[in-house]
């Protein structure tokens, strides 16, 4: 089927008052593995790219967002291609070539004032070329090997007053907020701040995203949905269940050099992860745990 756009899947989940998962890509393995995962759930589900990814594709978006895009398009449920925590503006501008439909712009290391200027300028830019934005204010943390923030840290969670004059003041799609979780928790302990959740919820008229989910538990995974959450990113949960896969793969038959088996082993484990934790955002009892790689 043609691709979906992001801004639709994340509408509509709101107005169903669920969230949509939105998955990193960093290969083609792990867009197969998502398409499969959201297959066996029978739910739509975003790809995304992030800059990260695209620097290691030696700065190249177009090869890896292409091929995402072709793996989506003979999907059997609806996928979205999301262009993600885009700093680069040169970057920013090849997202509507490369088949994205939405990016999420982060100017959240800025001070206040500056990040509003630039994402204001990202979002006229992108809105003229049809594409729905994303943006975050406060800071998540853990991206790049930096330590999380301290739940006391000033900007280390989003201001529920700020967050509307951010909103009206650059005209994003979506917020991306900070409410306990952050990037790249390999254990699932983080505790959300559901008051605060709350309270950003009734302040704005948009849907929210939470970034860094890998670590957040089921439980309250399933009490952000409930508290506003309609966009929710995870990946570094994918990225354990691929390597978890190889390295067993690799201990069982140390003489293997075809890499098509165990990226093979690999793609299954990350397909697991992908059902999983939609089964979750969908209402599903079973807890995402660590998958056996299939063999």
């Amino acid at each position: 089927m043609p691709l979906a756009a992001t801004g639709d899947l994340v509408a509509t989940a709101a107005a169903e008052y669920r969230a949509v998962a939105a998955f990193n890509v960093i290969t083609l393995e792990h867009a197969e593995a998502i398409i499969e995962g959201a297959e066996r759930a029978g739910s739509p589900v975003i790809l995304q790219i992030s800059e990260n990814a695209v620097k290691f594709h030696h700065g190249r978006p177009g090869p890896l967002a292409r091929a995402a895009a072709e793996a989506a398009q003979q999907a059997g449920v609806p996928v979205a291609l999301h262009l993600d925590h885009v700093h680069s503006t040169a970057l920013l501008h090849q997202a509507a070539d490369c088949g994205f439909s939405s990016v999420m712009f982060d100017a959240s290391r800025l001070p206040y004032e500056e990040n509003v200027a630039a994402t204001r300028s990202a979002v006229l830019w992108a809105h003229r070329r049809g594409l729905w934005v994303e943006a975050e204010l406060g800071q998540v943390g853990g991206k790049n090997g930096e330590e999380p923030l301290d739940a006391h840290a000033p900007g280390a969670r989003t201001d529920p007053d700020e967050a509307r004059a951010y909103v009206e003041a650059t005209g994003v799609d979506a917020l991306a907020v900070a409410v306990g979780s952050s990037h790249a928790m390999t254990a699932r302990t983080a505790r959300l701040d559901h008051g605060l959740l709350g309270r950003l919820s009734e302040a704005l008229d948009l849907p929210l995203v939470l970034h860094g989910s890998s670590g957040v538990p089921d439980a309250e995974l399933r009490q952000a949905v409930t508290g506003g959450i309609s966009k929710i990113n995870i990946g570094t949960a994918l990225n354990t269940a691929m390597t978890s896969a190889v390295r067993a793969h690799l201990a069982e038959d140390p003489r293997a050099v075809d890499p098509r088996g165990y990226l093979g082993s690999g793609r299954t484990a990350m397909s697991r992860t992908v059902a999983a934790f939609v089964g979750v955002l969908e209402g599903a009892v079973a807890p995402v745990v660590a998958q056996a790689p299939a063999r």
